[in-house]
This record gives structure tokens, C-alpha cells and sequence, in this order.
């Protein structure tokens, strides 16, 4: 063998025993520790992480704090990652950091909210429902079960996802809508959708935006003021709690945008990107799919598992 075949198969056979260096994907999202949706979020991004053996790192703030949540944003710019996912609650406060971003040469897919803006900040992709669109289908099904009088509750109010979720709900519900909102603590969101049922006995219909910050505390208020039955609740986002109650007939359905997939996917699809350049065309609807008593029973144990 010449000494240049035997260079060449030296190099070759040491490039190939080399460890491949795992990519660095930063996630920086809104939601709150202390909310059982984005634990779910969480496992999906972990799930990716183990998947393609990535470098994954998960921050969100403490509260729903736009301010601290920028500055995350540039702080892991200032990493130089090989890629960061985002949530866009609020556009105008995070819109800064995320060009930042994009100016730095980082790729940056959002997911859960910020469909409308992902594009125009220079993300690659969204990845999420067009939560106006998920609304107005929730009004049009609870108007179909009857309801003319509905509070919608918010527990993020300014969280421009959650705000498009009850303007949407409006327009497809097409009766008497007003807008309760709340803080994430279900103690006080069935305090208040319990003083709401009882200041007002012609609300037929509880729209929440969460399933264990908003779902499950109406149907306890809902109940504790004995108008079981009476009164649809419908909300967004599952829960093993909320879905049995689907199934027992004390709830109408839940909204899965299967935030799994949320956390999964950007950081697959970054991944991908880093090692091969590949990345999807458009932006992945994750939901909105309505879950019925129907199809309920079907998604208790994944919801309890953390996946659904």
C-alpha cells in the first residue's frame, strides 16, 4: 500500500472512531414550574434530548415575567448554542431578544405561542396551534351543546396565545361572552368562577385555557354551587383529572395541542438541522384535536404519564 493509501486510511478510520460532538440546544419558554402543562412540555424536551443525544437545557422563569424572560433569551444567546426554541407569549417584549438571536446566527424555532409573529422575528418554524382558530372551534361546539352565556377564563391575561383563545372562543361560541381573569393558583380561579356562578345564574358555559389551573377548579365550582349538568365546562390543554371527568359526564371536552410534541420536536428538528442542515418547510400544527367522552378514556393513562 503507498504511504498516501495508508494516510488516507488512517484518517479515514480516525474520523470515523471519533465521537461525534452533541449538539447545544437552549429552551427558553414562559410557562410555569408550578403548571402541570408544561411538565409535559418538559418530558418531551428531555425525550428529544435522550433521542438524538443532544445538549439540552430547559429555563423558564418563576412567574409569568416577560422582563426576566428576555433576559434568559439573551443569555443564552451570549452561550452561542446550536440552536434555541422559544415561546412568544408577548411579542413585544421578547421580539428583541429572539432577533438578537437570529442576528447572531442562531437558529431559533418557537413553539406554543407565537404562531402569528414566529415568522416575522426571523424563526425558522413554528411549532403549536393557531390558538384563534382553536377557540373559535370550542365556541362553536359548546353553542352546539346549548350555551348562550359564557365566562371565558383567563389565568394569563396579557399572554397573547391565551387572549386569542378567548377572542376566538367568542366569535365561535356567538352569545354572551365575558372574560374572568385569574392568577395560576386553582384555589382562587374556583373562588372566582364560584362567585362568578353565583353573582350571575344565567351562565351556562366555563371556558377554561388550562386543564388543572382552570379545568379542574370549575368543575369543583361547577359542582359546589349544584349546577352539575347545567352548566358545560370545556377547556384547553388535559390533565387524568379533567379527562375523568369528560368521561363521567361532568365536563364537555378538553383541547389537545399535544404540547409533547412542543417540547419534542423543535429540538429534533434543530438537531437535525445542526448535523445535516435539515429543517421542515413550514410551520407543524400540533392541535387543536377536541377530546370528547368518546375518545377521553383513551388518553387517562398517557395524560397521568405525562405524555398526553
Amino acid at each position: 500500500m503507498t504511504k498516501f493509501f495508508k494516510t488516507a486510511a488512517f484518517v479515514a478510520a480516525m474520523s470515523f472512531a471519533a465521537p461525534a460532538v452533541a449538539e447545544d440546544i437552549l429552551v427558553v419558554v414562559h410557562g410555569q414550574a408550578n403548571d402541570p402543562f408544561w411538565s409535559v412540555v418538559k418530558n418531551g424536551v428531555d425525550a428529544a434530548a435522550k433521542d438524538t443525544g443532544a445538549n439540552v437545557e430547559f429555563r423558564s422563569p418563576e412567574t409569568f415575567d416577560m422582563v426576566q424572560m428576555s433576559q434568559m433569551i439573551d443569555a443564552a444567546v451570549n452561550q452561542e448554542p446550536d440552536g434555541l426554541v422559544v415561546s412568544i407569549p408577548d411579542a413585544d417584549a421578547l421580539g428583541p431578544s429572539i432577533e438578537r438571536a437570529v442576528a447572531a446566527g442562531i437558529p431559533v424555532i418557537s413553539m406554543n405561542s407565537g404562531s402569528d409573529v414566529s415568522k416575522k422575528l426571523g424563526a425558522l418554524l413554528h411549532v403549536g396551534q393557531d390558538e384563534f382558530t382553536a377557540g373559535e372551534a370550542a365556541g362553536v361546539k359548546l353553542a352546539e351543546m346549548g350555551g348562550t352565556n359564557a365566562i371565558c377564563v383567563n389565568q394569563e391575561v396579557g399572554n397573547v396565545a391565551l387572549d386569542l383563545r378567548c377572542e376566538g372562543f367568542a366569535k365561535g361560541f356567538g352569545g354572551t361572552v365575558e372574560v374572568l381573569p385569574t392568577s395560576n393558583d386553582p384555589a382562587e380561579v374556583e373562588a372566582k368562577i364560584r362567585a362568578a356562578l353565583e353573582s350571575n345564574p344565567d351562565i351556562d358555559t366555563v371556558m377554561g385555557l388550562g386543564a388543572s389551573t382552570v379545568g379542574e377548579p370549575a368543575v369543583a365550582a361547577v359542582e359546589a354551587v349544584g349546577r352539575t349538568g347545567d352548566v358545560n365546562v370545556g377547556t384547553f390543554d388535559m390533565s387524568a383529572s379533567f379527562l375523568q371527568s369528560v368521561v363521567d359526564g361532568n365536563a364537555a371536552f378538553a383541547i389537545d395541542q399535544q404540547q409533547f410534541l412542543q417540547g419534542y420536536l423543535p429540538v429534533v428538528f434543530l438537531s437535525l438541522n445542526a448535523k445535516y442542515g435539515l429543517i421542515p418547510g413550514g410551520n407543524v400544527p400540533s392541535g387543536p384535536n377536541l377530546i370528547t367522552a368518546d375518545k377521553a378514556g383513551q388518553v387517562i393513562e398517557l395524560s397521568a404519564q405525562g405524555i398526553r
